[in-house]
C-alpha cells in the first residue's frame, strides 16, 4: 500500500468538453451535475487545488425548469454600491431578458469562492438556444445518471 495521497500535475491534465442540454432539466439539479463537471470530481484524478474539471457547454438555457411558483418567487439581487441603488429582478424576467445568466449564477454559487473558483468558472459555456460555436472542440453529449424510480420496483417485496 502506498502511504502517499496522489496527486495530479498540471502536465497530467486532459480536459474533456461535454455538451449538456438543460431542455426541461430543474435548474439546481443541472447546476449540480455540471458544478461537479467543472471541478474534476468525477475523475479518478480529482486535486483540490487545481482546475483539473472539463469544459461544460450548456445549451437551451431558456428551457429549464423550475419547480413551484419559482418563476416568480425567487427573486435575484444586485446593487450599484450607491444609496437606493438595489435592483430586483424576478427568475422570469431574468429568462426572458439573459437566460444564461440564471445557470452560470447558480453554478457560481456552487464553486470555490476564490481565483480557482474564477478559473474553474471560465470554463462554462452557456447558451440560451439549441447551437453553440464550439463544433471544433468535438464536445461529448454528457449523460446524465438517471435517477432510481420506485415504481419500477418489483410488486412481491411490498407484500
Amino acid at each position: 500500500m502506498n502511504p502517499k495521497t496522489y496527486s495530479a500535475k498540471v502536465s497530467e491534465l486532459d480536459p474533456q468538453w461535454h455538451v449538456i442540454d438543460a431542455d426541461g432539466v430543474i435548474l439546481g439539479r443541472l447546476a449540480t451535475q455540471v458544478a461537479q463537471i467543472l471541478r474534476g470530481k468525477h475523475k479518478p484524478t480529482y486535486t483540490p487545488h487545481l482546475n483539473c474539471g472539463d469544459f461544460v457547454i450548456v445549451v437551451n438555457a431558456a428551457k429549464i425548469a423550475v419547480t413551484g411558483n419559482r418563476l416568480d418567487d425567487k427573486i435575484y439581487y444586485r446593487h450599484s454600491q450607491y444609496p437606493g441603488g438595489m435592483k430586483m429582478e424576478t427568475l422570469r424576467h431574468l429568462l426572458a431578458r439573459k437566460p444564461e445568466a440564471v445557470i452560470e449564477r447558480a453554478v457560481k454559487g456552487m464553486l470555490p469562492h476564490n481565483r480557482l473558483g474564477d478559473d474553474i468558472l471560465s470554463r462554462l459555456k452557456v447558451y440560451g438556444g439549441p447551437t453553440h460555436p464550439h463544433q471544433a472542440q468535438k464536445p461529448i453529449p454528457w449523460l446524465r445518471p438517471h435517477a432510481t424510480e420506485t415504481s419500477e420496483a418489483p410488486e412481491s417485496a411490498e407484500a
